[in-house]
């Protein structure tokens, strides 16, 4: 069963995110913030992680920049979901090595989409 890795720092979009994701048949690791989602990255091997970008202390950006140039986990496929809906936003998390990117609010149907094209 494949891990995911979710990285948001609101309990209510963990809570959604953590349940698409295990009715999809996957296990799920969380983190709150940037560093932890590094620290859990390192310490389960994901499949796959999503990430959003306004987390507090380390943001998703830099984290997915800090993932993307380890060799260790540079593999990992990150999806951004977040709020901000900006092309701006976008363009910059894919410069930071995001394979995708999904913006809140979601349907269940939309990230179960984006999940399907990284982990089968």
């Amino acid at each position: 069963m494949p891990i995911i890795v979710i990285a948001d720092d609101t309990p209510t979009e963990l809570a959604l995110l953590t349940g698409v994701v295990t009715r999809m048949g996957h296990s799920v690791e969380t983190a709150t913030d940037g560093q932890s989602c590094i620290d859990a990255v390192k310490r389960v091997k994901p499949a796959l992680i999503l990430m959003d970008v306004v987390m507090p202390g380390m943001d998703g950006y830099k984290a997915c920049r800090t993932l993307k140039k380890d060799p260790a986990t540079a593999g990992i496929p990150v999806i951004m979901v977040t709020t901000k809906d900006q092309e701006s936003d976008r363009f910059w998390g894919e410069r930071q090595g995001a394979v995708a990117y999904v913006t809140k609010p979601f349907t269940p149907e939309s990230l179960m989409t984006a999940i399907q094209r990284f982990v089968a």
